[in-house]
């Protein structure tokens, strides 16, 4: 039998063997999602929907970031909330996304540090009243005296809650310092960061259409 059968015949068993191992994958990964729904904390979920209420009701300014993947989540929700809630003959979210604006960001990191990035921005516009929504998988912790992960993350909301605004973070694992700075801190119950990055952007949907339900049943 030439050789290259018998390649074909153990290229075909590998493939079959990979295949079970990633839908076995798929299924360890799947049922994770699903009891982690089981466990979504609903009462901050509702919590941190009507601060935004809040925030539309009241013309007030929302601003939402976030760093890595939790930055292209703050991009998606800030698209969400201006274009999503829209409904006709009623007024619209204000919202802003910090870490869109590349140019004024580089600047800002070249100037000043990576750490003063988002504070810088919120002295131009925040005011009081406005809300601060951040997502970040770890929540920002102290790893040693001298460094803070997601400082940037948190300058901005302590700089928020000193000037008179709200918080809402989006957190995962124990909720990091940010639970301890926040308004409102939405957990999701789960030790992963794919797990939690995707709940993530679930939740900003989620919320999203809620909203717009709210604005059009509500009589202003």
């Amino acid at each position: 039998m030439p050789v290259r059968g018998n390649g074909q015949a153990k290229n075909t068993k590998d493939w079959r063997n990979n295949r079970m191992q990633n839908e076995e994958y798929l299924r360890a990964y799947f049922s994770e999602m699903k009891q982690v729904i089981d466990r979504m904390p609903l009462e901050r979920i509702d919590e941190a929907i009507e601060l935004l209420f809040e925030a539309w009701k009241n013309d007030q300014q929302v601003f939402l970031v976030g760093n890595g993947g939790s930055a292209a989540t703050a991009s998606h929700a800030n698209n969400d909330f201006n274009k999503a809630t829209i409904v006709e003959g009623k007024k619209r979210f204000r919202a802003f996304c910090l870490n869109d604006n590349v140019s004024w960001v580089s600047a800002l990191t070249n100037d000043l540090g990576w750490s003063e990035v988002y504070v810088e921005q919120l002295k131009n516009y925040f005011r009081p009243g406005d809300l601060l929504v951040v997502f970040s998988v770890h929540g920002g912790k102290i790893e040693d005296p001298a460094i803070e992960w997601s400082q940037n993350l948190l300058k901005a909301m302590r700089y928020a809650r000193e000037h008179g605004g709200k918080t809402i973070a989006f957190t995962g694992f124990d909720g990091g310092a940010m639970k301890d700075l926040a308004d409102v801190c939405v957990i999701i119950p789960v030790d992963s960061t794919p797990q939690t990055e995707s709940f993530h952007m679930a939740l900003e949907h989620l919320i999203a259409n809620c909203l717009r339900e709210k604005i059009a049943v509500h009589d202003e």
